[in-house]
């Protein structure tokens, strides 16, 4: 049963000391659980649903995604609705009310702002607004927060309720102030908040210490009051003060009419412990005085208020671009900080980030996926990860791999040759990844669930983010025989069709599409493919650029060698089937173990060989230069990009990777 505030103060206080001799005592402390936007910014509502219902944790909770996903609307919500303690005039403004594209603006938002998890310090202070329920012999307390804004005419006016919608009460200043937030605003600006003036940002800061909170004597003030008797005393008793002081008492007499005497005195000024501390500045000398080192100085110092647990209120800290004019192990270093010393210290902090850096360092538990007006919970149970997939991606979930977070599409593959050749065929269909917002996760081997179940859903929901999972299908074009230990050949083709099928609907769910190729390897179905030739001149530039001694890059006396060796093979294999041919320039870049070291530079070679096909190319450019990396400026012949393009969409062993470029570029395929 819910219990409003509507019975009397003390029997509620009676009731509630009661609840807290359970075991759950001591160990909680009031969070921001829930957060509801209604025509907020872009987050628009329809028949009552919140145009955004994001869920926050205990600790560091970490919003990522691209550009315009809600971030900073988050952020500022909770600012409008909690306020900050930088005592910054915060308020509603126009930009704030929802619009459509092609209609006026809102005249109305709200926003839901829920706490929970009241501790019986906390409680007390609220007790008169919280909402709570009584089972098992715990309580659980809950403040529901209704802030709204509306416009009338040229103005907007602004209030926050408590409790129900329809019969809130309005919440008193004492109150509100035990709901400010320390708040660090993105593009920080440390000198000057760290430097000491009127209103400066280290005084509030030390004046909501608990040091010097609502104290109007402490010994700082008796220190300064020695020092003001001190200096008194000079121009009464030394003799140079006393010759100041005596100078001006003789101009002055002077000034005055006959007989009238001059008593001036030499007085300090009556000191406060606000002007003290107002006259302080932070700085530390023995750094650097950079805007990151100044950054960190400017963050320490805000922190302060995080460890004050004395006042009851709300212990939580919103900072936007955490990596701001940090450099990365800067960012790590602080990251690492905040959600170890935090999360063990009972404080609640709300970051946002467009750094893989701090993505891939901080809990994957610990972030909010911000897409399509929607903040999805990366935490254990929410998505289709299991608990060992949290252990390995805490692990191997780097700053690269950390890309996916920020993508409006991401293509999933297992190695360096799809890392490299993927991007150049992406550009020559006409889907330049970057432009696109498609990153490409190279996953360095086969645990594809593992990262594509990031995207997964547990409750069947879709986060929107089309995934696309390249893979082979490993089926090889030949057996090995048991008496002679030799390789017996054969195509397999309705084995290779069964396995890409299952490996397809193995890495299909939700968003995630998997992409599998029609044969054994990206590269025999290349090998395979219209870009056979081309292949197969790659594989022996690989081996030259390999076994090259002086530099890596081929002269032009080097690619005719190998030119010679691919038809001379070409001419020996002319009887084989397309397939055995696929396998045999395949073969080359494989040792006797069948492993190769080579994939990464041929793919390197085939990608500059697919630049150049489609280059316009001056003449005095040696052929040499088709694998000078400063070459990809190079003008582009419309035409020749235009056939080869054809020809790649039009091929069946192709056909898988342009099917995967496409869907994460968001076409239906």
């Amino acid at each position: 049963m819910c219990i409003r505030d509507r019975f009397m103060r003390d029997d509620i206080l009676n009731f509630s000391l009661l609840a807290w001799q359970s075991k759950e005592r001591g160990k909680k402390y009031m969070i921001v659980s829930e957060l509801k936007l209604y025509n907020f910014r872009k987050f628009k509502s329809v028949d009552g649903i919140p145009g955004l219902q994001i869920t926050f944790h205990r600790g560091l909770n970490a919003l990522i995604g691209e550009n315009d996903s809600g971030k900073t609307a988050v952020i500022d919500a909770l600012k409008l609705v909690l306020l900050t303690q930088s005592n910054e005039y915060i308020r509603p403004l126009e930009e704030d009310f929802y619009k459509p594209i092609d209609g006026d603006a809102c005249s109305e938002f709200k926003i839901d702002c829920t706490i929970t998890d009241f501790n019986q310090n906390e409680a007390k202070n609220f007790i008169e607004y919280l909402m709570f329920k009584k089972s098992d012999e715990k309580v659980e307390y809950t403040l529901e927060l209704h802030y709204r804004a509306w416009k009338e005419g040229n103005k907007i006016f602004q209030e926050l309720r408590v409790g129900d919608v329809d019969d809130g009460i309005s919440i008193d200043g004492k109150v509100r102030e035990l709901l400010k937030t320390v708040y660090l605003k993105p593009l920080r600006d440390a000198e000057r908040e760290m430097n000491s003036g009127r209103s400066s940002r280290i005084s509030q800061i030390l004046l909501n210490h608990p040091v010097f909170k609502d104290k109007k004597e402490h010994r700082i003030l008796d220190i300064f009051q020695e020092a003001n008797e001190k200096i008194e005393s000079f121009f009464t008793e030394d003799e140079e003060g006393k010759d100041i002081l005596q100078t001006i008492r003789d101009n002055l007499e002077a000034f005055n009419d006959k007989g009238q005497a001059s008593n001036a005195e030499l007085k300090t000024s009556n000191i406060q412990l606000k002007a003290i501390l107002e006259s302080l500045s932070l700085n530390a000398p023995e750094l650097n005085p950079g805007l990151g080192e100044l950054n960190l100085l400017f963050i320490a110092a805000e922190l302060l208020l995080l460890k004050d647990d004395s006042d009851g209120g709300i212990k939580l800290a919103l900072i936007e671009e955490l990596e701001a004019h940090l450099h990365p192990q800067a960012q790590l270093r602080l990251i690492s900080y905040l959600q170890n010393e935090y999360n063990e210290n009972d404080v609640q902090i709300i970051v946002s980030t467009h750094s893989p850096i701090l993505a891939s360092k901080i809990n994957l538990k610990n972030l909010i996926l911000m897409k399509d007006g929607v903040g999805y919970d990366l935490a254990e149970g929410y998505t289709g990860l299991e608990k060992g997939d949290y252990l390995f991606l805490q692990r191997f979930l780097d700053s690269t791999k950390a890309n996916l977070f920020f993508a409006k599409g991401i293509i999933m593959v297992e190695g360096d040759a799809e890392n490299i050749l993927v991007p150049i065929i992406a550009d020559i269909l006409g889907y330049p990844l970057e432009k696109y917002g498609v990153s490409i996760v190279n996953v360095g081997s086969t645990a594809f669930l593992r990262y594509s179940r990031i995207m997964i859903r547990k409750d069947g929901s879709c986060i929107g983010i089309p995934v696309s999972v390249i893979t082979d299908c490993d089926v090889r074009p030949y057996d090995i025989a048991e008496d002679t230990n030799e390789k017996v050949f054969n195509e397999k083709t309705l084995e290779s069709t069964r396995i890409e099928n299952e490996k397809n609907e193995k890495y299909t769910s939700g968003s995630v599409r998997g992409f599998t190729s029609s044969r054994w390897t990206l590269e025999y179905c290349i090998a395979m493919s219209c870009l056979s030739e081309d292949f197969h001149k790659s594989v022996h530039y690989g081996k030259k650029i390999l076994n090259a001694r002086e530099h890596i890059s081929l002269t032009d006396e080097k690619i005719s060698e190998a030119d010679q060796e691919v038809t001379k093979e070409v001419a020996e294999w002319k009887e084989l089937p397309p397939w055995r041919k696929a396998y045999e320039i395949y073969s080359l870049m494989l040792d006797k173990d069948g492993k190769s070291g080579l994939k990464a530079i041929v793919a390197q070679c085939l990608a500059s060989i697919l630049r150049w096909k489609t280059s316009i190319i001056p003449e005095e450019i040696k052929q040499e230069k088709m694998f000078d990396l400063d070459l990809y400026r190079l003008r582009t012949d419309a035409q020749k990009k235009a056939e080869l393009k054809s020809k790649i969409e039009e091929d069946q062993f192709l056909s898988y990777i342009v099917k995967a470029i496409k869907y994460a570029a968001g076409e239906n395929v």
